[in-house]
């Protein structure tokens, strides 16, 4: 077990962490024409529309209360209200999906009460769905929003089944992690889909922020789970939820249709692939398709192949709690040792991480740690320190801006798992020393018919 330190620095030097409210705005994007609403200052809705703007290259909805120093000391109801009817109006947002911030946080806005009467005082918004969230910036961090904006949706949005609700057997309802791209959830679906399974994402960035060109131009999220399709989850017949995060999610849908779930809190490699697969096989009463046996196959072989070049190799992570869990126990199961583990909040399932120990800090932290390892593992921010110690970076979370297909990169299934062994191995090739002639230098000793030798053959 890994001992977790929380770190006492008084300040963040080099922010590792997402704020709660970015991981609970992503959420809503997953959902078909939807509007994330940040009850706070115009500030904080620039800087996470600006990070997601960087990392997926796309449009992204997103929009503010616009607190003043005024308002967010009198209350904040007027904003509140006037966002809401501007945005259903001018927009025509069927979701507006609303996240507090620090500043709100801490005045104590009753936002609950604010939809209430905004309710009461605008009937012509009783088609529009509300949500609010409470994501203070000031604890927590991106994986926590996510968390609790994807169960305040399901206990809001999803309806109570009638007691003789009839099961689709079918019907198979997936609580995807934070740390899952739109790659992974579409590799998700056709491994899902070959079991003869209609999943549903909850939420589906896949189908809103995969990069795809649409039709007509829309302010609200491009695609996406139907609120029609989240209401209806209670004839679902099986739930799968990713991520130990996942569970709080897992356990309101589960209490509200009446059907079990099962929690996978590992997703990438081998082994978790095939604990996956052997469920679906279970559920389903089929036998897995051959491609993907094919496709085992060629990920065993990676394993092979790529051993040589990641067995011994020193890491040094730093990422979001769950995926940091995940991402070190598939290199560990690659040979690698994980020498440095950063990740931005307390939480139980980074006492499993395969290090000694696993550090609350930023990376400052990451950079200060990670002399001698042979590989950085981080989002984007991470490239400074890669450059000043002369350690390649390898890019994973969110956000990654300096690089195109960020959401596309793909680790789940057994041809993520192949892919990312490719990727990892061929990292440590174009960075590995090799030897050449103008590496040769003189012989030590002075021998001179040695050091004509030399110096011949380096010339």
């Amino acid at each position: 077990m890994a001992t977790v330190t929380i770190g006492k620095k008084a300040c963040t030097v080099n922010p590792l962490k997402m704020s709660q409210p970015i991981g609970g705005a992503l959420a809503f994007m997953g959902i078909r024409d939807s509007m994330p609403l940040f009850h706070g200052s115009q500030g904080c809705t620039s800087f996470g529309l600006v990070l997601f703007v960087r990392h997926f290259k796309e449009a992204i909805p997103l929009q503010t209360t616009a607190m003043s120093e005024v308002a967010t000391v009198l209350g904040g109801y007027e904003n509140v209200e006037q966002a809401i009817v501007n945005i259903s109006n001018k927009q025509k947002a069927r979701l507006i999906g609303i996240c507090s911030t620090g500043v709100t946080e801490t005045k104590g806005d009753d936002v609950d009460s604010y939809i209430k009467l905004v309710r009461q005082q605008h009937p012509e918004l009783d088609d529009v769905s509300l949500v609010y969230v409470s994501t203070p910036d000031f604890k927590d961090a991106f994986q926590d929003g996510w968390e609790k904006t994807v169960a305040k949706i399901v206990k809001t949005l999803v309806k109570d089944p009638p007691e003789d609700v009839v099961r689709d057997p079918k019907k198979l309802v997936v609580l995807p992690g934070c740390h899952m791209t739109p790659g992974d959830l579409d590799e998700l679906r056709d491994i899902i889909e070959a079991f003869g399974f209609e999943p549903l994402f909850l939420p589906d960035l896949a189908a809103s922020l995969d990069g795809h060109i649409p039709d007509d131009f829309t302010p609200t999220t491009l695609g996406g789970i139907s609120l029609e399709e989240i209401a209806d989850l209670g004839n679902a017949s099986h739930i799968i939820a990713i991520g130990e995060h996942m569970r709080l999610a897992a356990e309101a849908l589960k209490e509200k249709i009446g059907v079990p779930y099962r929690l996978f809190d590992r997703i990438i490699g081998l082994l978790p692939t095939d604990a996956l697969f052997a469920h679906l096989m279970a559920i389903s009463g089929r036998d897995v398709p051959m491609k993907f046996k094919r496709q085992r196959s060629q990920l065993v072989d990676a394993m092979l192949d790529g051993h040589f070049h990641t067995g011994g190799k020193k890491i040094a992570v730093g990422l979001e709690p769950d995926f940091l869990f995940d991402l070190s126990s598939f290199l560990v199961d690659m040979g690698c040792q994980i020498e440095v583990a950063i990740s931005t909040n307390s939480v139980p399932i980074l006492e499993r991480v395969p290090s000694e120990s696993v550090l609350i800090g930023d990376l400052e932290d990451l950079e200060s740690m990670a002399p001698g390892c042979d590989l950085l593992i981080t989002h984007a921010h991470g490239r400074q320190a890669s450059e000043r110690l002369h350690i390649p970076l390898f890019r994973m979370g969110l956000p990654i801006f300096d690089r195109l297909g960020a959401g596309h990169i793909t680790a789940v299934g057994y041809r993520g798992a192949r892919d990312l062994i490719f990727d990892i191995a061929n990292t440590f090739i174009a960075n590995a020393h090799v030897a050449t002639p103008d590496t040769w230098y003189p012989h030590p000793t002075g021998d001179s018919e040695n050091k004509a030798f030399t110096t011949t053959v380096a010339h």
